[in-house]
């Protein structure tokens, strides 16, 4: 028959295809973070080049929090209609659009809208990694998610350790500036990110598996385990963005130069990237139960150190980043621990990332509002430890082994 003599290319095997997704999965996380936080480190340089006020620079770094909590509802939904392959594709080249419209020279304008272009583009990632870990890794979502979390993490510290001196590199005799150092640290690893999801999805590019019939999936808006969990990632993220936005000005106030403070930004992250990876060791055995109560107490310390002693800026950044890390991590497990399926996952994915980055928004903005008001940084770091206090009574009922849409 005609049929037979079709050549079909062979299918790779089991552990092929979980290999080469893993592969993509950390490609796509290595680009999660660096468009983001390369701005804080040059919040002074663009505010001196465009004439933004520090309220207006604090509103800007809130921007893509916005647009995570707007758009992350649309994932799960997207997901279900196109699939997770060809959304999260589409994710991908949405970032590089906006990561492009944000370097280009001319009106201040471009610079809100590619930061909200990013900010869409991220937001339906963000939403359905956690059921991408779910559905390709069931038996290892802790060790899965701590891995992709912390390549989220050391790629965007590495982001904000170089984007100032990027920025100061001579082009014609002049400085680079702002625009192509956010372009370089934003965009460079997208077209690998692009090419290792395709290349891993290359041969189901046509295939759209349906996720399974909903249970009343609007009643995850109505659940009390996932607002446990979406206040938990807010109150985390909230605290996490305000010292990616605001670290390297308060370092700066103390003395230290604008390429010491991005450096200060980078060990703040890589120290988030060990809070990620030492997450699965503590989630183990009568810890685990207790653990989102728990992680806070080092970032507590951390802030109440730079209360007293700011000078010591590197030491207490550390214990917030592992704070910072461990809690990201911790949030990220619980969106796949407290699901049964990888369609509840998506579905919880997507509404404690949308209430989670609404509070989350508010942080940068708060903080720098106060700071703005007071001329210091005490009632801005106050803010933190309030932050901080809720996170850990919230952790206390999160910890608990519920699931949501629990029928049974």
């Amino acid at each position: 028959m005609a049929s037979s003599s079709r050549t079909v290319p062979p299918e790779p095997s089991r552990a092929a295809s979980v290999a080469m997704l893993l592969v993509a999965v950390c490609l796509v996380a290595a680009n999660m973070r660096p468009a983001i936080t390369g701005l804080g480190p040059l919040l002074d340089q663009i505010g001196a080049d465009t004439g933004m006020s520090v309220s207006a620079l604090g509103v800007l770094a809130a921007v893509p929090l916005v647009a995570w909590a707007l758009f992350s509802p649309l994932a799960h939904e997207l997901s279900r209609r196109f699939g997770q392959p060809r959304v999260l594709m589409w994710s991908l080249l949405v970032l590089l659009a906006g990561t492009l419209v944000r370097s280009i020279p001319g009106p201040v304008v471009s610079l809100w809208v590619g930061t909200a272009i990013i900010g869409i583009g991220i937001a339906i990632i963000n939403v359905l990694m956690p059921a991408v870990v779910k559905r390709g890794f069931p038996g290892h979502v802790a060790a899965v998610t701590a891995a992709y979390t912390a390549l989220l993490a050391g790629l965007g510290a590495v982001s904000s350790g170089v984007v100032v001196p990027i920025s100061h590199i001579s082009l014609d005799g002049d400085p680079a500036g702002w625009r192509f150092a956010l372009l370089v640290t934003g965009a460079a690893l997208l077209p690998f990110a692009i090419a290792g999801w395709w290349w891993a999805h290359r041969g189901a590019a046509h295939v759209h598996v349906r996720a399974t019939a909903p249970r009343g999936r609007t009643g995850i808006w109505a659940d009390p385990t996932a607002w446990l969990v979406a206040v938990y990632m807010g109150l985390q993220a909230s605290m996490f963005y305000m010292f990616v936005t605001w670290l390297a000005p308060l370092s700066m106030s103390i003395g230290r130069t604008e390429v010491v403070a991005g450096i200060d930004v980078m060990v703040y992250q890589l120290f988030s990237l060990a809070g990620c990876l030492l997450l699965p060791l503590i989630l183990r055995g009568g810890l685990e139960r207790w653990a989102p109560a728990l992680i806070p107490s080092l970032a507590i310390v951390g802030v109440a150190g730079l209360m007293i002693a700011p000078d010591a800026v590197l030491l207490w950044a550390s214990l917030i980043g592992l704070t910072g890390g461990a809690t990201l991590a911790m949030s990220l497990t619980l969106m796949a621990q407290r699901a049964r399926d990888h369609d509840a996952s998506a579905a919880l994915s997507g509404m404690s990332q949308s209430v989670g980055y609404v509070i989350a928004a508010l942080g940068p903005v708060a903080f720098g509002t106060l700071h703005s008001a007071t001329g210091d940084w005490t009632a801005s770091l106050a803010l933190v430890l309030a932050v901080l206090a809720a996170l850990t009574v919230v952790g206390l009922f999160a910890g608990r082994d519920r699931y949501v849409l629990d029928r049974s």
